[in-house]
């Protein structure tokens, strides 16, 4: 049986997501016949203070819901609980969810299930399944551990329905120090293709876009990705990318890496082969 083509054979894919999360993009386009430059837009770090976190820890066993709005965090949540010698116990009380399949299987990683998972993987998403798990949110206290400079519209609409929620700060998103030697060498061709620019670039978080123009800055940053073709992990992504002046070419539905690859794939499908 002959091979089925992959319309991502030769095609030079820049991703930005962070060193420590890159693997699975990467791995997966590299499966398709895909060059990746890696090109990380964003480091994390923990939050500058710890206090309302450590306080939070401390009441941990008053929360009816603890949610996960990414692997970070959950990452984050759970070095801090060992730096502060915490227990897990009061979480296998708790409700706990998760905005995603990849946030749900960090929590399964440390032994604990998520009891909401949204079919949609965004903030809108998760308030729809969470009102169907919880009929009054009426006094329940909400602990919600993320990133810093996050959406609101979750704690926002939980505090509508009369839930108490505490926002705290699991960790922080910071810029990269990137060369600018290296940002030239990556976008400084003149056409899309083996000799020029990438063929293609994957944000994985309205982060990694806006980072990549702090790094660049706007107008540079909308000249290098001149003729790229822009793919997002979703539509609050492509918001983000929309808003910096980007047209997208391809976005992520479901909102997960093996549907971003898909998604490129079917960008791609039917434009001429790179040649080889």
């Amino acid at each position: 049986m002959a091979r089925r083509r992959s319309w991502l054979a030769g095609r030079r894919i820049v991703i930005t997501r962070r060193r420590e999360q890159a693997e699975g993009l990467r791995e997966a386009l590299r499966r398709k016949g895909a060059a990746v430059i890696e090109f990380p837009t964003i480091a994390l770090k923990p939050p500058r203070s710890w206090q309302a976190f450590d306080r939070a820890l401390e009441h941990l066993d008053d929360y009816a819901w603890v949610i996960f709005t990414s692997a970070n965090g959950v990452e984050f949540f759970f070095r801090r609980l060992r730096a502060k010698r915490k227990k897990i116990r009061p979480l296998k009380r708790a409700r706990l969810a998760a905005i995603g399949p990849s946030t749900a299987a960090a929590l399964r990683q440390r032994g604990l299930r998520a009891d909401v998972v949204p079919i949609e993987y965004k903030a809108e998403g998760l308030l729809r399944a969470l009102a169907r798990r919880e009929k009054s949110w009426q006094g329940k206290r909400v602990l919600l551990a993320r990133a810093a400079k996050a959406r609101e519209a979750l704690p926002r609409e939980l505090r509508r329905r009369g839930a108490r929620v505490d926002v705290v700060e699991a960790y922080r998103t910071v810029v990269p120090r990137v060369s600018q030697k290296r940002i030239r060498r990556a976008f400084g061709g003149r056409k899309p293709g083996k000799a020029g620019k990438p063929d293609a670039i994957a944000f994985t978080s309205s982060s990694t876009v806006k980072n990549f123009f702090a790094l660049l800055g706007r107008r540079p940053g909308r000249r290098a990705l001149a003729g790229v073709a822009v793919a997002t992990i979703g539509p609050v992504t492509s918001r983000t990318a929309r808003a910096l002046g980007l047209r997208v070419a391809a976005e992520a539905n479901p909102y997960t890496v093996p549907a971003l690859v898909r998604a490129l794939q079917r960008f791609f499908r039917g434009q001429r082969p790179v040649p080889r």
